[in-house]
């Protein structure tokens, strides 16, 4: 969707060092990023700042844009363009900022914000991950089609996102989150202390011994592959232990949405140590007093990015059934299931293309 739509969108990727504005047309960036120093801790500064990057990226531009549309980190009001709350990368939008009205007093176009989880959601659905794999289940003979997704990232907080019938679910309130979920080993812990950059650096100090260490997952995703030096169980543990409690919190949340999973994030370069032990929390088993044995989701989960159990969950179970009564057959296939990809896009590119479409699925149905 949008892919071939030559209308153009302002982006940003708002980060507590630098602001990174660009521009986009049919999904893809059209101008060289401009990166200017965000000023976080100076409300005057960062939105002079903000304003300059945008009228920079306008100026390069051979036609108006139609509107501006970026992620920028909450808690925020976001359908009202309102940033506020604590904010650890923003601090002097704490007291509460207009954001998007005030860009758009400035250059007289509609500005959409939004969280970035939300967005990466969006991006993979309207143009990633949920329409490649319809696409491949299309190739491959199957009726089933999805429109539903979870999108996970996997960085320095646990960000989520969910798109249910290929429209965002923004909330009541603007606050659609699972970082707060307990944390399977430790319950009075938010799950996000379990499944972030800072989990993967505790849990591998913990199993190390080395506490004190100074590694970044990159480093000891390099260790665990034998890379560098350091302790090569306590690596692949720091991060098959992230997928476990991972793996948890996205049980319940696809037990909700009854979806395909996506998980975007730099972490996901372990996907090798991470996924075994995500795959296995999402295929557990719970009981009843009885005890009687549960899935723990209700749907078989697949690995769709492993080619054999991409086959097997194209075909699924389907079979012929008779209607009663008539020499009629209908098709059914009882096997629901859904599946777990890595991000092909990217999380950044994700997030873009989910801004872009954000802008001009509003505009239209505004327009309509």
């Amino acid at each position: 969707m949008y892919s071939h739509d030559n209308r153009v969108v302002i982006t940003l990727d708002a980060g507590g060092t630098n602001l990174v504005f660009g521009a986009m047309q049919a999904n893809k960036f059209i101008v060289e990023p401009i990166t200017l120093p965000s000023h976080a801790e100076n409300l005057d500064k960062c939105l002079a700042t903000m304003v300059e990057g945008f009228q920079a990226v306008i100026d390069r531009l051979s036609e108006k844009p139609v509107a501006i549309s970026f992620a920028f980190p909450g808690p925020a009001d976001y359908p009202n363009g309102i940033i506020g709350g604590y904010l650890p990368n923003f601090p002097s939008f704490r007291e509460g900022v207009a954001l998007g009205p005030f860009l758009e007093a400035k250059f007289g176009i509609p500005v959409y914000i939004n969280n970035d989880g939300d967005l990466f959601a969006y991006g993979e659905a309207l143009g990633g991950a949920l329409p490649e794999v319809n696409a491949r289940l299309e190739a491959l003979g199957s009726p089933k089609k999805y429109k539903n997704l979870v999108g996970y990232t996997f960085g320095t907080g646990l960000g989520v996102g969910l798109v249910i019938d290929n429209r965002l679910n923004r909330g009541d309130n603007s606050c659609v989150e699972t970082f707060c979920l307990r944390h399977k080993k430790m319950p009075e812990i938010i799950v996000e202390d379990g499944a972030s950059i800072r989990a993967v650096k505790r849990v591998y100090g913990e199993a190390s011994g080395d506490v004190n260490h100074t590694f970044e997952p990159k480093d000891i995703c390099e260790i665990a592959e034998g890379k560098r030096p350091g302790d090569v169980e306590a690596a692949k543990k720091a991060f098959a232990e992230m997928g476990e409690i991972a793996g948890d919190a996205m049980a319940t949340a696809v037990t909700l949405v009854d979806g395909l999973i996506v998980i975007g994030g730099g972490i996901t370069a372990a996907r090798k140590w991470i996924m075994p032990s995500l795959l296995n929390e999402l295929r557990s088993k719970m009981h009843q007093l009885n005890g009687n044995e549960l899935n723990r989701v209700q749907m078989k989960v697949y690995d769709l990015d492993d080619e054999t159990e991409f086959r097997e969950f194209a075909k699924g179970a389907q079979r012929p059934l008779k209607v009663y009564g008539t020499d009629r057959y209908v098709a059914y296939d009882p096997q629901k299931r859904i599946g777990v990809t890595i991000s092909k896009l990217g999380a950044s590119q994700a997030i873009s293309v989910g801004a872009y479409a954000f802008a001009l699925s509003q505009l239209d149905t505004e327009n309509a």
